[in-house]
């Protein structure tokens, strides 16, 4: 059956998710229902704001926080919805819930927090990822580009570390592979990423080209583990990542995302990958500024054997470049992908309605359950019955780093252990000196350190000030310290080792904080295990 121009041009649309922002303006918002009204584009990928898209870390825009971004989004998911004809297949980033995206909506923990828990704990990975698809769909979601399925086993990676659910691969793979599965139940498409493997990289591909050294071997022992499990599992989409692999690619140093080694030879024959493929944000620098016209990027990506182009910031051009070039058996195929992705997302017959309601509570007891099952004791010596001991005898203090001293955890100790209490919340308004000074005549100090980021750029923003502090106190007192954050923030801390006890907690999330001090007091034993490898000086 011979198709018209037109028609294959709309079709071609389909392959286009250009990105929209929660918080924009009226002008933009109509500009992308046009888009959407003549161009016949398949999706749409929601941000929070121009300000917080990745590509913008080095323009220092300040990301303006808006109470009612939540209603918004669902108010815009309706009018973009409107301007379709065929409906639009609507994506987020929601690797921890909508709170990565959208303030005041349920947050989960971290990929490397649920990386703690125990084999046997699997489940509670399932019920994050159903639990993340009801909260989805109650906004008029369907798919969400997540969970990573990148082996962390690179400390001085920029942009994976807490993102990835550890070192281990097989971990990894089930994880990922539960949280898919947990979501699917709930009807939402899920996406492993970042093909082949974003874990090994030190440079962050949002601004710069990493480039994996290894060998197709290699990747396969390792990095491509969890995606092979995932294809095992009919994952509904595999992103590829914005990294070259020059072992693929006769030698080459491309971008993955424009390798038809790397998605046509080894996902789609080698792997036996029939799924849809979605390229990694093609506004990141290692691609966007390659090519000067309008529209090859699109074509070159597409070309190598991506079906959804993400963040495509050329559309109209994208779309010409596509359908010049491209044979007409090679957009079937993307077009078939993508529709088979519709229909199985159920909205094919128009119904894109969102349904159901957020549910914070249960967010709340399933936290809860996690954080029972993920503190890790890394130094382990008995650290509260000596705290008792130093308790009784006025010998004990308290000291929260980052936080104030009304933090859940001292309230949760209080009920047991009350004590003088101290803060350091920032070199504003705090006086380390004046800490030390107060501190003298303890002979034990609980610390309770809240790391101030997740990611490692600029020492987690934890000031040298403070790790002298520290290094200081555990060469001259006994210290128990809990470490409420990325676990990667731990080899920072000069003579760590020197610790009485040392808990790593994750997550700074009430429940997390109120479980350490019940465990803490009640002498539990702790069932987390650390993720990752690292080195405590």
């Amino acid at each position: 059956m011979k198709i018209t121009a037109e028609a294959l041009r709309q079709r071609i649309g389909q392959f286009f998710f250009p990105a929209v922002f929660i918080n924009d303006t009226e002008e933009n918002i109509q500009k992308t229902e046009r888009l959407i009204r003549e161009h016949n584009i398949g999706g749409l990928t929601f941000f929070h704001s121009r300000a917080s898209a990745a590509t913008n870390y080095e323009s220092k825009k300040k990301v303006v926080f808006n109470d009612d971004s939540y209603e918004k989004i669902k108010a815009l998911i309706v009018r973009y919805q409107k301007a379709a004809s065929t409906p639009l297949l609507i994506s987020i980033d929601a690797e921890w819930g909508l709170a990565m995206r959208i303030e005041k909506t349920p947050q989960y923990p971290y990929a490397i927090t649920l990386g703690a828990l125990p084999e046997n704990k699997s489940d509670l990975v399932f019920e994050v990822g159903k639990q993340i698809g009801l909260d989805l769909k109650a906004a008029g979601i369907q798919y969400n580009l997540s969970p990573l399925a990148d082996i962390n086993n690179n400390p001085n990676n920029p942009v994976i570390g807490y993102r990835s659910f550890g070192a281990n691969k097989e971990k990894v793979a089930d994880f990922a592979v539960e949280y898919l599965k947990g979501m699917s139940e709930v009807g939402i498409l899920g996406c492993l990423k970042h093909f082949p493997g974003h874990g090994n990289t030190n440079v962050d591909s949002h601004l710069g080209l990493p480039v994996l050294k290894e060998t197709l071997e290699e990747l396969l022992e390792n990095e491509l583990y969890p995606f092979i499990k995932g294809i095992e599992n009919n994952v509904d989409s595999i992103m590829i990542g914005h990294l070259a692999v020059p072992s693929l690619n006769d030698g080459k140093v491309t971008s993955a995302t424009l390798s038809k080694g790397i998605i046509q030879d080894l996902l789609r024959d080698k792997l036996g990958y029939d799924g849809l493929v979605i390229s990694d944000a093609l506004n990141m620098h290692s691609v966007s500024k390659l090519y000067e016209t309008k529209g090859q990027l699109e074509w070159e990506a597409f070309n190598a054997g991506n079906d959804i182009l993400c963040f495509a910031e050329n559309v109209p051009e994208g779309i010409e470049a596509i359908y010049k070039n491209a044979s007409p058996d090679r957009i079937e195929e993307s077009f078939n992908r993508i529709m088979k992705a519709k229909e199985k997302a159920g909205i094919l017959s128009g119904n894109t309605a969102a349904s159901g309601e957020l549910n914070f509570e249960k967010t709340s007891q399933l936290n809860l359950e996690i954080a029972q099952n993920t503190i890790t004791a890394i130094i382990n010596n008995s650290g509260s019955e000596v705290a008792f001991e130093a308790h009784k005898n006025n010998k004990l203090a308290k000291l929260s780093l980052y936080k104030n001293t009304e933090n859940t955890f001292f309230k949760t100790l209080n009920s047991e252990l009350k004590s003088p209490e101290f803060a350091f919340e920032n070199l504003e308004v705090s006086d380390i000196s004046l800490i030390k000074k107060e501190l003298e005549n303890f002979e034990l100090v609980l610390i309770s350190l809240f790391v101030p980021k997740a990611k490692p750029a600029n020492n987690f923003e934890i000031d040298n000030e403070v790790l002298e502090l520290l290094s200081e106190l555990l060469q001259t007192k006994k210290c128990i310290i809990f470490v409420f954050g990325n676990p990667y923030a731990l080899p920072l801390i000069p003579n760590l080792k020197n610790a009485l006890e040392l808990i790593q907690v994750y997550q700074d999330f009430e429940e997390f904080q109120k479980t350490a001090g019940i465990q803490f007091l009640d002498k539990i034993t702790l069932k987390g295990n650390l993720p990752v490898s690292i080195e405590i000086q």
